[in-house]
Formats: C-alpha cells, structure tokens, sequence
C-alpha cells in the first residue's frame, strides 16, 4: 500500500541548507507544470474519475489538488519572507477535494493556474538571497518551524509525488 500511497518515496525533511540542492529544487517546481499536463493529456475521461488506489483520490481531485496546494506553499513563501516567523493556517485538503470548484470545474483551468503560479513562484525562487532561504514560519499543524529550503524541498517531492500518483492510473 505504501508504494501505490508514496510513489515515489516518502518525503524527507532536508537536514541543513544547501545551495545547489535548492537550485534543484528551484529547476525541479520550475518544469513541474510541463510534466504534470503531459501527463494529464496522456488521461481518458475515465481516467479522471478513477482513483490511483483504493481509498485514494480521482485523477481529478489529484489535478486540482496539486494546484490548491501549491498556491498555499506560495503564499506562505510571501508570508515568511515578509513576517518574522508567521503561524501559517493549514487547510483541510481532504474537504478542499469535495468542493464545487473540484469536482465541476474543467481540468485545463486548473493546469493553467498551475501553470501561471510557477512561473511567479520560480520568479521569486530564483530571486532569494541565503538569508531569505533560512527564514521560516511556523506550523501548527506539526508544531514545528521550516525553513523556506525545507519548504522547496517538500514541494519539490510534492509535484512529483502526485505525478506519481496520476502515472499509477495512466501508466
């Protein structure tokens, strides 16, 4: 179950910052929106409504998912590079997943807001100092600091994640 739930590997919290790791990163959610619409045009209708394991989502929800996702980790990238350490606000993805604007709207809008954010995200990405890199806000949720390399790092492995996932019902 773990490897249709983590298809490419459970997430692993970077221990220090590093400079070319975060320039992979950076290169990694740049191209992400490219893979991830190949792949979506590569989908059957049926293919959307088809979860990619039992109990998981629909390639839809997947879709719009990565989308919802990736503008939070966007705004709380502004919020830490603005605030001294903001407690950012989780959001239940799992509800956000059931909403209207998941399960009606056509999937090419969400591509498309995938694909304007990053190339704002990758903008501003590029633009960080080392300084920036090691600010960071605070999650509730887990009750810890992370550091804005952490956070490239997860969304880096987030997009391909639920590539994975989208590859495990069109392989």
């Amino acid at each position: 179950m773990d490897a249709l739930r983590y298809p490419i590997g459970k997430f692993e919290f970077p221990k220090n910052y590093d400079r070319s790791l975060v320039l992979g990163w950076i290169s990694t959610i740049a191209v992400f929106p490219g893979h991830f619409r190949n792949q979506v045009n590569r989908m059957t209708a049926s293919d959307l409504n088809r979860p990619y394991r039992e109990g998981g989502w629909n390639g839809r929800q997947v879709i719009h998912h990565v989308p919802d996702s990736h503008l939070n980790a966007y705004c709380r990238f502004k919020l830490a590079l603005t605030e001294d350490k903001p407690t950012i606000k989780p959001y239940f993805e799992d509800r956000w997943a059931k909403l209207p604007d998941t399960t009606q709207t056509e999937i090419d809008i969400s591509l498309k807001l995938l694909e304007s954010l990053h190339t704002r995200w990758n903008i501003l990405l590029e633009n960080l100092t080392d300084a920036d890199w090691q600010k960071s806000y605070l999650h509730p949720e887990y009750g810890n600091e992370w550091p804005l390399y952490a956070v490239a790092a997860l969304y880096a492995w987030h997009g391909n994640h639920h590539l994975g996932h989208l590859k495990l019902i069109t392989p």
